[in-house]
């Protein structure tokens, strides 16, 4: 069964507009979870310009179901996450000035690095997933490099899902089932919505999580946080 995992991060984005400390981040992450939500993701980056480190460390306590930190593994990222010691964390090579991800891993020339930074982890007995785009062989070189689980990056799902689903998911079905085949877990997280999230799982029924905020955040301010998630986790149960 697919779990939802719920990105807070624009939360944050929130908060941090204003200062202070409304809305509060640690009760949105303990909501989240009594709403329904089976995990609880961040993605802390150098500017902190939502998620901020010291978040990290408050809400990890307070998760009762998964906690998922994501990010580039820069020092200062890997000391956090050692320090937290979070259920999985998911490296992604998002540039200190990105808006958002946008683009995976190259598995292959980055080897050395990710084999050294999964192992690192994992000595923390922390679970690592790898973020990266719908292409077999990066799935391949993921499992080469140690890690339990890959990420796809899904924008280009959403972007084409209008102009057809099976088009637009035919890689990611490739990419998935190397993924299996190899033995690798199997996450899937960006521009995932209310109308193309049940296809993606229906389709890739093996996936083990979706990671979701912005669209999960933005609804909620039309149908409320908890109607939202039980929304999003009917899309995730259909059959």
């Amino acid at each position: 069964m697919t779990r939802l995992s719920v990105n807070i991060n624009k939360i944050a984005t929130i908060r941090n507009a204003r200062g202070g400390n409304v809305p509060d981040v640690t009760k949105a992450a303990v909501n989240c979870e009594k709403f329904g939500a089976e995990g609880i993701t961040v993605h802390p980056r150098p500017d902190e310009r939502h998620i901020r480190y010291a978040d990290v460390r408050e809400i990890r306590p307070l998760i009762t179901t998964e906690f998922n930190i994501e990010g580039n593994p820069i020092p200062s990222f890997t000391d956090l996450v050692l320090e937290v010691v979070p259920d999985q964390v998911t490296l992604v090579p998002d540039a200190p000035d990105a808006i958002t991800s946008n683009a995976g891993w190259d598995t292959i020339n980055n080897k050395e690095f990710l084999t050294d930074i999964v192992a690192r982890f994992k000595e923390k007995g922390i679970r690592v997933s790898i973020f990266i785009d719908p292409i077999p062989a990066m799935a391949l070189g993921a499992k080469a490099c140690g890690a339990d689980r890959v990420e796809l990056y899904t924008a280009d799902y959403a972007a084409q899902y209008a102009d057809g689903p099976e088009a637009a998911i035919a890689r990611y079905l490739e990419t998935a089932k190397a993924a299996r085949d190899c033995g690798l877990g199997l996450n899937a997280g960006h521009d995932l919505y209310l109308e193309n999230l049940a296809y993606f799982v229906q389709t890739i029924p093996w996936t083990d999580e979706v990671s979701i905020g912005h669209a999960i955040i933005s609804d909620a301010l039309y149908m409320g946080l908890e109607k939202t998630i039980q929304a999003y986790l009917g899309e995730i149960r259909k059959k």
